[in-house]
């Protein structure tokens, strides 16, 4: 599967203690236009397993070339994902994070057996975009890649 070239996003979500909760999931699709719905793949052995399959809200945050780091950084196991990384936070309480191509705001509408994974189902609320001269974050073959310019 590694050579198929996919986007890179960052999936967030909080529980219901308040407990923020972040992963990077290049297994991410549009799935319908109307209503608009969208997935993303999450490993039954996450850490943050419990608070996704548990969330109403989920945030997908399209990340842009020179967002690798932070990509990394989410993609690592851990607890203490979000010191030292600047948010906000959508209606729904679920962190953004700033300088992405795009964040989809989601209501979390299904939950998918997808073997090893689960498959989350979300219905978009809400879409900001910010794509003024920024190019997607890929992936291809085990490593970060990017546009040319």
């Amino acid at each position: 599967m590694g050579r198929f070239a996919t986007g890179v996003t960052v999936c967030t979500t909080v529980d219901q203690k308040g407990e923020l909760f972040g992963v990077t999931a290049n297994s991410f699709s549009s799935l319908s236009l109307d209503p608009p719905l969208v997935l993303f793949c999450l490993d039954l052995k996450a850490l943050s397993f419990n608070a996704f399959s548990e969330a109403s809200h989920f945030n997908i945050n399209i990340l842009a070339q020179e967002q690798e780091e932070l990509s990394s950084h989410f993609a690592k196991s851990g607890t203490d994902k979000w010191v030292g990384v600047n948010f906000g936070t959508s209606e729904s309480g679920c962190p953004v994070l700033p300088n992405c191509i795009a964040v989809l705001e989601c209501r979390k509408r299904d939950i998918h057996d997808g073997g090893d994974h689960i498959i989350i189902v979300g219905e978009v609320e809400k879409f900001s975009n910010d794509t003024e001269g920024k190019r997607p974050l890929l992936f291809f073959q085990g490593r970060y890649n990017g546009l040319p310019a």
